[in-house]
């Protein structure tokens, strides 16, 4: 079957780190050298999940339940899975899927490390944080190759912003330790700009809709639903999208007991199968996909076909290779030089391969 580790040795999960990262809604003049989780952090993660939406499932505690894989769901729309899973008409055989609703992937991560997630997706980023501060609850297992046009830097209506140059001393607000954190790193350097030389305001994604709608930012590097929402209800413009600044790829990862489980190994490997057939769903079915995802953000259909179709990529799961690999070492490389992250952060060790045939095999 599928318990024999092709890929990196499981290490155990690391003691929490002492150093702390609070996200709130101040400008971040003084940016941290590195985003560690400390035991405030951890318990703010649990509490995160705990009070996260379970949407079906139940753990396997009694006599006669079926397992349960425990999966995280970041925002709404093309990117949650329980959408997708139920208008493919795709249901797992055998176990049940929990899912547990979170704002951004370091909050995953928070909740892979407090063992309350067996699997979850991310970009590249988090995973980035969590290995320099020695956080090893998890393995990365797949890539989910994607859109990258629905990463943005938004501009209010009527802004006089015209080009990222313009960006120079203006609120930026950004998700911390996320794509739209790097992209913007990115951006602000295509145009000899630093990060020194804007205001960062670090915001979680509602808080950073608020700021934006409320005039408190003069700028949003953002991600998914919120950007068809704001350029629907308020006006919103996009300045500049991420293509030529991420690589498209999303992070599957799965906790380190997860995998050392043979019967979750299983279970992890039939979902993904699962989710494959979900995405070529997807990408066939589009205007149907298009109209159920306008239905669950609020905005009219044609906003979503519109992003549809500058869409860079849809989106596939691929399997763990060496130029994935490198990608995210040059996503730790950029953070480590612009002074996010202390020295050189090893990512290679969080990657496992076992699951390449079942990905790789035809459908």
């Amino acid at each position: 079957m599928f318990d024999g580790a092709a890929g990196v040795p499981i290490a155990s999960p690391a003691s929490p780190v002492t150093r702390g990262a609070v996200i709130s809604f101040q400008p971040d003049s003084a940016a941290p050298r590195g985003i560690a989780i400390d035991r405030r952090t951890l318990l703010r993660g649990a509490i995160l999940t705990a009070g996260a939406l379970v949407v079906t499932g139940c753990h396997a505690g009694t006599a006669n339940a079926e397992p349960t894989l425990r999966l995280a769901v970041i925002g709404r729309g093309e990117g949650d899975a329980r959408l997708l899973f139920k208008s493919a008409g795709i249901r797992p055989e055998g176990f049940r899927l929990e899912y547990s609703e979170f704002q951004s992937g370091q909050q995953v991560v928070e909740a892979f490390n407090g063992g309350s997630l067996d699997f979850g997706g991310m970009s590249e980023i988090p995973p980035v944080f969590a290995a320099a501060s020695n956080i090893h609850s998890f393995r990365q297992i797949a890539v989910q190759h994607g859109d990258v046009n629905n990463q943005v830097v938004l501009v209010p209506k009527g802004a006089r912003i015209r080009s990222l140059a313009d960006l120079k001393g203006k609120r930026v607000a950004y998700v911390r330790a996320t794509t739209s954190q790097y992209f913007l790193i990115k951006m602000l350097e295509s145009v000899g700009l630093s990060w020194a030389d804007i205001t960062p305001v670090a915001v979680g994604v509602s808080d950073g809709a608020a700021a934006f709608s409320r005039g408190s930012v003069d700028a949003w590097a953002i991600y998914g639903f919120p950007i068809q929402r704001a350029i629907a209800t308020e006006g919103a413009r996009i300045l500049k999208t991420a293509l030529g600044f991420l690589s498209g790829n999303y992070i599957v990862s799965a906790h380190v007991d997860a995998l050392a489980d043979p019967a979750r190994v299983k279970i992890i490997g039939e979902y993904l199968t699962l989710l494959r057939r979900a995405y070529a769903w997807a990408a066939t079915h589009q205007d149907q996909w298009a109209g159920i995802i306008a239905e669950d953000i609020g905005v009219p259909v044609a906003y979503v076909r519109d992003q549809f179709a500058r869409r860079s990529a849809v989106y596939e799961l691929r399997p763990v290779t060496e130029a994935a690999i490198a990608s995210q070492e040059e996503v730790a490389r950029v953070f480590a030089k612009a002074g996010q992250v202390q020295g050189k952060v090893d990512v290679r060790a969080l990657w496992d391969d076992r699951f390449n045939p079942i990905i790789e095999k035809a459908l």
